[in-house]
């Protein structure tokens, strides 16, 4: 069901783009773009969750004062407010657990057919739709700018024992730390308020925020180490189109059919 449901069809997305540029950077930019575009319905919910937050800190803060000596009735209370506003404190992690399900999938159509050894053409074929087939002849054109998309993104130096990040692996995960920054219900306030509390404890939206802020490009450069960098450039730009898109939420302007509140 898995390969049925996503595999085959980011395969067969991926060239049908490819056989539009003749160029892999271009396709996997195109099919990046398109997969956002078809997942808007299910992430602008949680992105514009996320941007709530902002607006029920202060709320929460005089909570904490409230109840600075009862951690249980401030979680109570906290859960309250969560439900006024109809607000999951765990939305901002859809986009990302969407994030690696198509990264499994892409990851998936890279190791098998895009390796550099075998009969490329012919493991394409196998799951291609017919009215995408290539010719058995054909060659798979893997550059773009200096990377080879079914190798990873790293540099190595003469004298330099380990690889070290390239520029889209670096960029991937500044963008991803960006994305994820921008998403952060006042992260700095909350925790400055968490620590006039008793033990100085986070609040649970802000616990699970601020591991996301660092963890998520942590992950992004991790998996750039040993995964092909045309997954690299697919998370560069769906992390560009995040971004974006949750900067106009935060502005209100994907907010209320675009009226800012």
């Amino acid at each position: 069901m898995f390969s049925a449901l996503l595999y085959q069809p980011l395969l067969n997305g991926l060239i049908f783009f490819y056989k539009i540029f003749g160029n892999l950077g271009w396709a996997i930019i195109s099919l990046t773009i398109l997969i956002r575009f078809l997942l808007i319905p299910l992430t602008l919910p949680s992105l514009r969750a996320a941007s709530k937050l902002k607006e029920i800190a202060p709320e929460l803060e005089k909570l904490k004062k409230k109840y600075a000596n009862d951690k249980q009735k401030f979680a109570q209370a906290q859960l309250e407010i969560y439900r006024k506003y109809k607000i999951n404190p765990a939305a901002g992690c859809l986009p990302q657990i969407i994030q690696l399900i198509i990264l499994i999938a892409l990851y998936q159509a890279f190791a098998k057919v895009l390796q550099p050894d075998g009969d490329i053409i012919a493991k394409l074929n196998e799951v291609l739709y017919p009215f995408l087939k290539l010719p058995a002849a054909m060659v798979i054109n893997t550059r773009f700018f200096y990377l080879d998309l079914a190798k990873p993104d790293v540099f190595r130096f003469s004298g330099v024992s380990f690889p070290l990040p390239g520029f889209f692996l670096l960029a991937a995960a500044l963008v991803q730390f960006l994305s994820s920054k921008m998403m952060q219900p006042a992260v700095k306030i909350a925790q400055k308020e968490a620590k006039k509390t008793p033990g100085a404890q986070d609040d649970l939206a802000t616990a699970m925020q601020t591991q996301m802020l660092y963890l998520f490009p942590l992950m992004t450069i991790l998996i750039g180490f040993s995964f092909p960098s045309g997954l690299v450039l697919y998370w560069l730009v769906f992390s560009v189109f995040t971004a974006v898109q949750q900067y106009f939420v935060n502005k209100g302007l994907l907010n209320n059919g675009g009226r800012k509140t």
